[in-house]
């Protein structure tokens, strides 16, 4: 066991809150510590978002004490010991140390206790089962510290074991490799994950879908989603994958990086499959996507290319028939391949410059007001129905082949 890190500088670690739940549930013989991620995050310079604790006492003497020193506890997870403490208006989640009695892959039945060995023993990557206890000590019991040091990402234990406690642990491992790794990824790790990858068919979409979306929002995911491809995994849970490639991921993260641009997983993924409407659909229903998620595959798949050299007059109307996001996908996509050749394509500069170009327009675009109406049509003695539905989808496209500029009096004048 090593103590000799610590956290007790750290102003999230000073936090008030988290002193009243250390002077809540740290007397009677019974201990809380901070655990997981935010120790984790702390050691290696990264923000902390949430503080997680593990503790000695029983979920409902939990619930029981806070709720005696009117702190708001709310039970979110008690059939596995969870209990989330609210104190000015944030969640504290306190879970008691346990053990997985029996489990199947997906669901576990656990046992309480209040043995930190067995506790962090149960956990999944060592790097994600250091404690900090009230004075700020790091308690390391699994070897994590050293990991954090060299960013390895380990199973505890052995990997075949800790996989079949719950196979989701498969797409963690390359979640945090993506987030948290670097060089190689531990080989026993990577050994474990490819022979257990066909468990991975017996969780749900989910499940699978917030696990690849999350590793997608990494900064750099290029190098997990490398080594789920040669461990036969990226084929697996994203098929659509496999003939693709993911040889653009690396531009675009290099693109990303040089031009400001945000981590955007749903770019990413766009990367790794093809612009295929019919198979974006599919795709959305197997993970089940949100319909926002949907919307955006399906229309990035149904935009046409934009070539570098399109007038901004003719992007204008592809703007207005398509929608500014689809297009600027396709853009940003089109402007990675185009950087990507400038070592050895004379014309890719000329090319980048004109997706820039077009970027920068989609980027700024105002979907235009189209000025006729079937009030309008009305007035000239159309009748609603078909016919009306025509003679306004007539009139519209007249517009935006006149790039815009036609109004009311002179559409309606090509009415009559």
């Amino acid at each position: 066991m090593s103590t000799a890190a610590s956290v007790a500088g750290e102003a999230w670690f000073k936090d008030p809150a988290l002193t009243r739940i250390f002077a809540l549930l740290n007397r009677e013989g019974e201990e809380v510590r901070v655990v997981g991620g935010a120790v984790r995050n702390a050691l290696m310079g990264l923000p902390v978002t949430d503080t997680d604790l593990a503790t000695t006492w029983a979920p409902e003497q939990v619930m029981s004490q806070s709720e005696a020193a009117g702190i708001r506890a709310v039970p979110t997870g008690i059939d596995h010991g969870t209990v989330t403490l609210v104190i000015d208006g944030r969640g504290f989640e306190v879970t008691t140390l346990r053990h997985d009695a029996e489990t199947d892959g997906r669901r576990a039945k656990v046992v309480f206790g209040s043995d930190w060995q067995t506790d962090a023993a149960r956990r999944d990557f060592t790097i994600n089962a250091l404690y900090a206890d009230s004075s700020g000590a790091i308690i390391d019991l699994v070897g994590g510290l050293e990991d954090i040091a060299s960013r390895t990402v380990r199973f505890i234990g052995e990997p075949d074991d800790r996989i079949a406690e719950d196979h989701l642990r498969i797409l963690r491992y390359f979640r945090f490799f993506a987030h948290y790794g670097a060089g190689r990824p531990d080989a026993a790790a990577l050994k474990a994950c490819a022979r257990a990858r066909d468990s991975l068919v017996k969780l749900s979409a989910e499940r699978v879908w917030k696990e690849l979306k999350t590793l997608f929002a990494a900064r750099d995911p290029g190098r997990a989603l490398l080594w789920m491809r040669q461990a036969g995994i990226l084929s697996l849970v994203v098929p659509e994958s496999e003939k693709w490639g993911i040889d653009s991921v690396g531009g675009l993260i290099a693109t990303e990086e040089a031009l400001g641009w945000e981590p955007d997983p749903l770019l990413r993924l766009m990367a790794i499959v093809p612009p295929d409407a019919e198979r974006m659909r599919e795709m959305s229903a197997r993970m089940k996507l949100s319909r926002a998620d949907t919307e955006r595959l399906v229309r990035w798949a149904e935009a046409p290319a934009v070539a570098p050299t399109l007038a901004i007059t003719a992007l204008d109307r592809l703007l207005y028939r398509h929608g500014a996001q689809p297009l600027m996908d396709r853009i940003r996509l089109s402007l990675v391949a185009a950087r990507a050749r400038t070592d050895t394509d004379a014309s890719a500069l000329t090319d980048a410059a004109g997706h820039s170009r077009h970027l920068a327009r989609a980027a700024g675009w105002t979907r235009p007001m189209f000025p006729v109406t079937g009030s309008d049509l009305i007035a000239k003695g159309i009748k609603p129905g078909p016919e009306m539905g025509a003679r306004l989808s007539a009139l519209e496209e007249l517009w935006i082949d006149s790039n815009f500029t036609l109004d009311k009096e002179a559409l309606l004048t090509s009415a009559e």
